[in-house]
């Protein structure tokens, strides 16, 4: 049993089966394997954990294997472990298989080699461009009827061949998975041995060049349906389409277009696509950090993050949802993903919420709000904060640096908002239950953070993210040896291996398509179009840029996850805000930030769905409960374009104002976006505290002074009534 479901023990089989389902539609399901299957997979697993470790800890790895081994080792578990899905699906891909092994004879058995069979095929091309159909099969088809008539053997053999073992044993590869396997797995090993040859003929690639890159490059697409759907397979796929039907397109978005063989081969064969920026920050530090974060919840870590916010803010004003927050921000930090943080500390406190008066949605609510702030909190904030590491050339121990305090002001809002939402409700903390003093359950668990201080201190020392990462990891061995109970074994060590290796496909299987889209953007210039498209719909007002960017990072991330999403707009979009003196890296930390609404904003807002699974409320009126409570979410952006002492660019004073100011105003903005200071607020209570929340945002020493002035005047307003009955209270519903 994972980790993950002995969490999950707690829940009702419904809610079990309904979180169950939203997680297949989220990542698809991987198969059980067993017998020679199961072995093959846990040993490329573990081969991919020891080679990573061995490069962060004791030697780097050259390029071609950094990036091949890793790309190698994902796309042939892929196709292992997630089935085709539907059996039209199965169909289509017995066909493609069949067809991928005709060709495979025919370069070798029918033609003298590869290069002459392509040669084939640009000729048959070329006659049919210029001299028709029917004058290109009457005289340079040739050999190639052997090619094509060799597939419907093959066909015949493997369409009802993958239907008998698919049916025969679902938790099974079929044939045409294993033949996938091997040719996308000759792709990616011919790029690594051939590395240094196509970087000498890059831009006048030979025969095999092309051949090799297409069959990867469509094979990559597939991986990529396999794991997360049609929705971003498909956003490929038009960007493709984009680039090779350019001259056709309007205006506003034509550029010469390119031949396929051209696009496969600058997308495949070079670093600027498949191999490219994605797949470098994913071999370089998401797997490691990813890797350690299965070590760490497997050192009994989870339960101390767990009880310590518990025995913290458990019996305080609403302490079950104040729990949530706290255990959120403990799990956010080394997990790096919305879903399973909420899954993970959902499991225990959603129903710990229900119990303490919160209603369903709104329990459902808090956990995913609260969940998305662990992507902004060192010292692991998902696969964006690397890859922002990566676009802008900082030092990742900076990002880390510049990313703590936004974080910190997310979560004091996500607090401040449940406190107040506790108290407009009379709700209490835990009653009736035996919690230990904070000091207690410190004493007795604070080596549980010692991976964590490690990480975080060689980070900030200087060394490398991969290096920090492996010497934490050992550190988390160390660490689970102090408790009896916890020990890891080679057992424990073994199941760490695998569910850290298994962790990294769901991020992993983007590598195709994120090569697709960043490679396209790059090879047709899109990029600048883009940015001058926003730049004229904007005017001279970086507020309505701000406002553009946010649409287009929502609506992307509908289709997208979050990492692409931010990669995405990133490209497209930072150079716009540029252009409005924003500078590179305060950019980025808006975009990025932006780019995390999809998982709390309806209607795609997959963590939220997960926290209504748990919590067995209605999903739609959850993921709008949850965007009230991550408002935040849009008021930091702003501020990293407005206030670049934020970011601390500015001078110590500068920078302090900045935080007091921030601080101060994120403490109002939680009492005006629940419309609750001391009791409900009236609306012209409500706008008051708007006014005063504004004030407060703006750092400096008068604007702090009025605005502490308009909410000490909604404070003095609201003296007498505070504590009425609640249904008594003339109040707004504004917020």
């Amino acid at each position: 049993m994972s980790n993950e479901e002995q969490q999950l023990d707690s829940l009702s089989p419904e809610e079990r089966k309904k979180l169950k389902e939203l997680m297949e539609k989220d990542a698809k399901t991987e198969r059980k394997l067993t017998g020679p299957w199961a072995w093959l997979v846990a040993g490329l697993a573990a081969a991919m954990v020891v080679i990573y470790f061995y490069g962060a800890g004791v030697a780097a790895l050259s390029t071609e294997y950094h990036l091949g081994v890793y790309v190698l080792i994902t796309f042939i578990l892929v196709f292992l472990l997630y089935p085709a899905g539907s059996r039209t699906a199965h169909g289509g891909l017995s066909l493609i298989s069949a067809a991928l092994l005709s060709v495979l004879v025919s370069c070798f058995f029918i033609y003298d080699s590869p290069t002459a069979f392509y040669q084939q095929i640009t000729l048959f091309k070329e006659t049919w461009e210029y001299d028709g159909l029917a004058l290109a099969l009457e005289q340079d088809l040739g050999q190639l009827h052997y090619t094509l008539w060799l597939t419907l053997p093959f066909a015949a053999l493997l369409l009802p061949l993958d239907q008998w073992l698919s049916r025969r044993n679902h938790n099974s590869p079929t044939a045409s998975d294993v033949i996938l396997a091997l040719m996308v797995a000759g792709t990616v090993v011919y790029w690594i041995t051939q590395f240094e040859a196509l970087n000498y003929r890059a831009g006048a690639e030979n025969e095999v060049d092309m051949l090799v890159s297409i069959v990867g490059l469509l094979l990559s697409l597939e991986i990529c349906r396999r794991v997360l759907g049609w929705s971003i397979t498909l956003i490929g796929v038009g960007m493709i389409a984009f680039a090779l039907f350019g001259p056709y397109l309007p205006e506003l978005f034509a550029h010469r277009g390119f031949r396929f063989e051209r696009l496969a081969t600058a997308l495949f064969l070079t670093t600027n696509g498949v191999f490219g920026v994605m797949a470098s920050v994913l071999a370089t530090y998401v797997i490691l950090f990813i890797f350690f974060g299965a070590f760490l919840q497997k050192s009994g870590a989870g339960k101390f993050f767990i009880e310590l916010p518990l025995a913290l803010a458990g019996r305080s004003t609403g302490g079950p949802a104040k729990v949530a927050v706290i255990s959120s921000a403990l799990f956010g930090s080394v997990s790096g993903s919305a879903i399973a943080n909420t899954v993970s500390s959902g499991a225990f406190t959603i129903p710990m919420m229900k119990r303490a008066g919160f209603k369903p949605h709104v329990a459902g609510a808090i956990e995913p709000a609260a969940s998305i702030g662990g992507m902004f909190l060192p010292p692991i904030m998902g696969a964006g904060g690397f890859l922002m590491a990566e676009l802008t050339g900082t030092p990742y121990s900076t990002i880390m640096l510049l990313s703590v305090g936004p974080a910190l002001l997310y979560f004091l809002a996500v607090y401040c908002m449940v406190h107040f939402e506790a108290k407009k409700h009379g709700l209490v903390g835990i009653q009736g239950e035996e919690i230990p003093h904070w000091k207690t359950v410190f004493k007795a668990g604070w080596y549980y953070a010692l991976p964590l201080v490690i990480i975080t201190v060689l980070l900030l020392t200087g060394r490398s993210a991969g290096n920090s990462a492996f010497w934490a990891t050992l550190s988390c061995i160390a660490v689970s040896w102090v408790n009896k109970d916890t020990r890891m074994g080679p057992k424990e060590i073994w199941d760490a291996i695998q569910v850290g290796a298994r962790n990294t496909l769901i991020v992993g299987a983007t590598i195709g398509v994120i090569g697709v889209i960043v490679g396209t953007i790059s090879l047709t210039g899109m990029g600048l179009k883009f940015s001058d498209l926003i730049i004229s719909m904007a005017g001279d007002s970086l507020f309505l840029a701000l406002v553009l960017v946010a649409i287009a990072s929502l609506v992307l991330g509908m289709g997208v996850p979050v990492t692409a999403a931010y990669l995405i707009v990133a490209v497209l979009a930072v150079p716009a805000l540029g252009e409005f003196g924003v500078s590179a890296i305060a950019a980025h930390m808006i975009v990025y930030w932006l780019s995390q609404d999809s998982n709390i904003t309806p209607p795609v807002c997959v963590a939220a769905y997960a926290g209504a699974a748990i919590a067995g409320s209605d999903p739609w009126k959850t993921g709008w409960t949850s965007f009230k409570f991550a408002k935040m979410l849009y008021v930091m952006p702003l501020l990293f374009a407005y206030v670049p002492a934020m970011l601390l660019d500015g001078t110590t004073l500068e920078i302090i104002t900045a935080f007091v100011s921030a601080t101060l105003g994120t403490i109002a903005f939680g009492a005006f976006s629940m419309g609750f200071l001391r009791r409900r607020t009236r609306l012209y209570e409500w706008l008051l505290l708007g006014v005063g929340t504004l004030l407060l945002y703006w750092p400096t020493f008068l604007s702090d002074i009025g605005g502490l002035a308009l909410v000490g005047l909604v404070w003095w307003l609201q003296r007498e009534g505070s504590a009425a009955p609640l249904n008594k209270v003339n109040h707004s519903n504004a917020s």
